[in-house]
């Protein structure tokens, strides 16, 4: 079988009546239905005037339709799904610099993205579930303002742009990072030989799947591998027991605090754990801290894999393997796709060992930035893409990250990696989550600051966690300011935010 290089190619892997997409209370929808459903919503498309490389911007809630409108679409247009939590200016921003030449929205949504889109004059497509059908199946409704004959119509090449999502862009403006055809396939292909995907395998998703976690890690590399994945309607702690009755997954990938908010609930749902066994469970998209790994794999029985991944290599760089190999805590494991290596500000690589930048290079890594070149400039080096992360290899080429660059404090000269501070202060028996991050300090530049949320029903005091962390860490290391939180302030993905976060809990120079 030739090698999948178009989001199509991965459809066509699956076993016509084998399960491809499901959902809690639902009936699954099967491989055949899953291609006849791209073919359609191809032909549709074009039909409304959409083809090749046009770019149809997706706010959906999370669930099966999602996943299949992803897919589908991608099949013959490029993607840009938002996040639905979206206020009016936001996608006033995102479908212009987009260039959206449609918006999919389900029946009946009250999203503002319709507004907006109507008021720039992008068509509004409507989708809509027959009822009793299995779940992913949709229907496209014709709307206002949509023309027939695409420029390029029918399927996808290799080549064309099947996913555009911009950078987090905490600290300016956000980038368009376009993913080929090629892109996409070549990461879900990784992803599925590193964790030895097979269509005996079951996904649980709970990513969400406006962000390339989700869609890659979860949903096309189970396709691809014509395995099945049940895709819950976004993350509840409360329900994910349920469900993993209802699915009996093999498997499931998350964010840190979400494995963490899984683990307080472990406890009274040990009978669904235990009949329930997992192959794996996959972590990725920040820092797993070790105590979660080791706790994760005490309760569920089955072994953590940590990769790493970012929205400009189409998500997986590197992975832990799976046993026998080596898997080891706090590394985010081997090259698993493209190559890695480690890179100087001067562009020279590094010796394994050295500490620097580290530089990917392979078939799942974005061409460029969209209409950037100073960015594009700054980001490729001899052809190799800066990550942006610090980090180190080992000699047996397990990488570990010590911070993004960007994170780094910098307390008067003297570098600090705010996760090795994380990983101290995680190892007292009171703390359940820590971030540690830099504060304005008029004489110092930066200051380390840290926000903690205890564990239930366990105390402790800023002076505790200091002296604590003194016995680990040399003195300029240690927070000079700890404050306690119920919840630390996360993304829209669920990741912790150090960049900003001095701001947003009001911590000015003056502190």
């Amino acid at each position: 079988m030739t090698e999948a290089t178009t989001v199509w190619d991965l459809l066509a892997t699956g076993t016509n009546t084998a399960p491809a997409i499901g959902a809690p209370e639902r009936g699954m929808l099967d491989f055949v239905a899953l291609r006849a459903l791209a073919q359609k919503t191809v032909h549709d498309l074009n039909a409304l005037g959409i083809g090749r490389n046009d770019r149809v911007a997706i706010v959906l809630p999370n669930g099966p339709e999602m996943a299949t409108a992803f897919m589908a679409i991608a099949c013959g247009a490029t993607t840009a799904p938002l996040n639905p939590d979206y206020k009016a200016e936001e996608f006033a921003f995102y479908l212009s610099d987009l260039n959206a030449r449609a918006l999919i929205v389900e029946a009946g949504s009250t999203s503002p993205a319709i507004a907006v889109a109507k008021e720039k004059n992008v068509p509004v497509f409507e989708i809509s579930v027959p009822d009793g059908a299995p779940a992913g199946s949709f229907i496209i409704a014709a709307a206002e303002g949509a023309s027939g004959k695409p420029q390029n119509p029918g399927m996808a090449e290799a080549d064309d742009i099947a996913l555009v999502l911009h950078t987090s862009g905490t600290t300016s403006r956000p980038k368009i990072v376009p993913l080929t055809q090629a892109n996409v396939a070549a990461s879900a292909r990784h992803i599925a030989g590193t964790l030895a995907l097979t269509p005996k395998d079951r996904c649980l998703n709970i990513m969400p799947l406006f962000h390339i976690h989700g869609l890659i890690a979860a949903v096309l590399s189970s396709i691809g591998a014509g395995a099945s994945v049940t895709c819950s309607p976004g993350f509840n702690a409360l329900r994910f027991f349920t469900w993993m009755a209802e699915a009996q997954p093999t498997w499931y990938t998350a964010v840190p605090t979400m494995h963490q908010a899984i683990l307080t609930r472990a406890g009274r749902n040990i009978d669904t754990v235990e009949s329930n066994p997992l192959r794996f469970i996959r972590s990725s998209s920040s820092s797993l801290p070790p105590q979660v790994m080791a706790e994760l794999e005490d309760v569920f029985s089955a072994p953590v894999i940590e990769a790493y991944g970012m929205t400009e290599a189409a998500h997986q760089m590197a992975s832990n393997p799976l046993p026998p190999a080596a898997r080891k805590p706090g590394s985010v494991g081997i090259a698993a796709g493209p190559e890695i290596a480690i890179m100087d500000a001067g562009g020279n690589l590094l010796d394994r060992g050295a500490t620097g930048e580290i530089v990917i290079r392979g078939p799942n890594v974005t061409p460029g930035y969209e209409a950037n070149p100073t960015a594009n400039a700054e980001a490729f080096t001899n052809g190799w893409f800066r990550t942006g992360d610090q980090g180190v290899m080992d000699g047996q080429g397990y990488l570990s990250i010590t911070g993004r660059l960007k994170e780094i404090i910098n307390r008067g000269g003297e570098k600090i990696s705010p996760r090795e501070v994380d990983e101290v202060l995680m190892d007292h028996e009171a703390v359940g989550q820590v971030v540690t991050f830099a504060m304005p300090h008029p004489k110092l530049g930066e200051e380390v600051a840290a926000a903690v949320v205890l564990r239930e029903g366990k105390s402790a005091s800023e002076n505790e966690l200091r002296d604590f962390a003194r016995e680990h860490l040399a003195e300029f290391k240690v927070p000079r300011k700890i404050l306690f939180l119920d919840e630390i302030p996360k993304g829209a993905t669920g990741k912790l935010q150090r960049i900003g976060l001095a701001e947003k809990l009001g911590l000015g120079a003056g502190v």
